[in-house]
């Protein structure tokens, strides 16, 4: 007993004796809050906001706001939607002056129950909603057992980003469009020539901190910051976020794109790696834009090059009074063997679909044949009479009221609907124009952009490359033989 005390002791004195350092827990400016409304709210000037966090933020190397904290904030500023929208809208017969809702978020309540004071940036709403139930784990696929191959290894990689996609409920999968109750009640209030705007509850905003939030300081030992700054692993994945847009109809090939770290990244033995904050530096690799017939933009955007933050630099040089050779700051820089790609990304507009290889590609639903269809149909019968019997047995066309009404609003809305009371040549040529409309936004216009705007969160995926000296030592011994 007295031996196992006095190893006891003896490690305590050995934790107590090694050498730490104060790092400091700040949230810096520029970092980014993922919210999502918890009601919702008219698009009005001043109107009360309340949302949620919808994933940790973090400081260095841990989180210092979980999910789930309750942020507040107001409506700022009305934003007119795109002039595509807009005119899209008016030729459905829609001429509310449509707007986006501008939030400026000013504070948040912690899980203490404290209140503290945020300033953002006016953010803007994106057009995604966080589902109401999580997604499904997605079906593994292929063999999963350990033979040694590489497709092992690329397996254990896909398995890691599934995971991490399915139990943060964010890329891609929240990504998605209002459920079928705000689609079902967005088509009727669309159909009136003016009606209330608002933002639907569950709306994604991705708000920007104006001002640092500093929650202090904290020790870490020497020990772990051992690999701090290493080479990371061929098998881990860290969430990032977008600091340049990049856009399938704007972007060219050679672009510069930069990404920053939104969380930490942590060896198997859970080392710091690369703490939050770190940046990504990387280029365009592909740019194609939509086409014409619904031929969709695709995008490819590798990152090269990693670079800690000035902070997490001072912490690679010997702490005072520790031994150790004094290396001038502006020589602290770090070389790496690793390219990272795209693993899964929330995009700006329509949703994308990512490769193996990074490579990304705007999506749509085929959804928009139905209501192809139904134009067609609705186009038909708008003209036509109604079926009617008389006494004697003779049968006679009428009027038809119920084909007006739909030929009417699928052309015009509720303007189209009154109009087409007026003739059935009325009713035929709106119905008809519904008809040419849906045909043109859903065959014949451009396909949807892969579009990835500021502050968009990304997954991505270290490979880690060969180094060249390697490789040409390789091709000269390939020569001789």
């Amino acid at each position: 007993m007295k031996r196992l005390g006095g190893l006891l002791l003896s490690a305590g004195l050995a934790f107590a004796q090694e050498p730490s350092r104060s790092v400091p827990l700040v949230v810096p400016a520029g970092a980014t809050l993922r919210l999502y409304l918890t009601k919702r709210i008219p698009r009005r000037l001043n109107a009360p906001v309340q949302a949620k966090l919808l994933v940790p933020v973090y400081a260095f190397d841990r989180e210092v706001i979980p999910a789930g904290t309750e942020v507040f904030g107001t409506v700022a500023r009305l934003q007119n939607v795109p002039t595509g929208d807009r005119t899209k809208a008016v030729m459905s017969g829609d001429f509310t002056p449509l707007h986006l809702a501008e939030v400026r978020f000013t504070s948040m309540r912690l899980a203490d129950g404290r209140q503290i004071a945020i300033d953002t940036v006016e953010s803007v709403e994106l057009n995604s909603q966080v589902p109401l139930k999580p997604p499904k784990p997605r079906k593994q696929k292929g063999n999963t057992q350990n033979d040694g191959t590489v497709s092992t290894g690329k397996q254990v990689v896909k398995d890691q980003v599934d995971a991490r996609i399915s139990t943060l409920r964010s890329i891609p999968d929240v990504v998605r469009g209002p459920d079928k109750k705000d689609m079902l009640a967005d088509f009727f209030w669309a159909k009136l020539p003016y009606h209330p705007q608002f933002v639907h509850s569950r709306t994604r905003f991705d708000a920007e901190l104006r001002s640092s939030l500093d929650f202090g300081s904290v020790s870490v030992t020497q020990n772990s910051l051992a690999l701090l700054g290493s080479q990371p692993s061929g098998e881990s994945t860290v969430r990032a976020r977008l600091v340049t847009p990049v856009d399938s109809k704007i972007s060219a090939p050679g672009q510069p794109v930069r990404a920053v770290l939104d969380e930490p990244l942590f060896s198997s033995n859970h080392q710091l790696v690369l703490p939050e904050g770190t940046q990504l530096q990387g280029t365009v690799v592909l740019a194609k834009q939509a086409g014409w017939f619904h031929h969709a933009g695709r995008l490819r955007f590798t990152f090269e090059q990693i670079e800690l933050s000035p902070e997490a630099l001072a912490l690679l040089a010997p702490a005072p009074g520790i031994p150790g050779p004094a290396v001038p700051a502006e020589e602290r820089t770090l070389q790496f063997r690793t390219q990272a790609t795209l693993k899964a990304g929330e995009s700006g507009g329509a949703p994308v679909k990512v490769d193996d290889e990074g490579g990304v590609q705007a999506t749509e639903s085929k959804t928009r044949f139905v209501g192809l269809a139904l134009a067609a149909a609705v186009a038909t019968h708008s003209g036509l009479g109604d079926s009617k019997t008389n006494s004697n047995g003779v049968t006679t066309q009428g009027r038809n009221t119920g084909g007006r009404l739909l030929g009417g609003g699928s052309g015009f809305g509720l303007v189209g609907t009154i109009a087409g009371q007026l003739s059935a040549n009325t009713s035929l040529g709106l119905g008809y124009y519904g008809l040419a409309r849906s045909v043109y936004f859903g065959v014949v216009a451009r396909g949807p952009q892969a579009e990835f705007l500021k502050n968009a969160v990304v997954d991505i995926g270290f490979d880690v490359r060969k180094p060249v000296e390697d490789t040409k030592v390789k091709s000269d011994a390939a020569d001789r033989n």
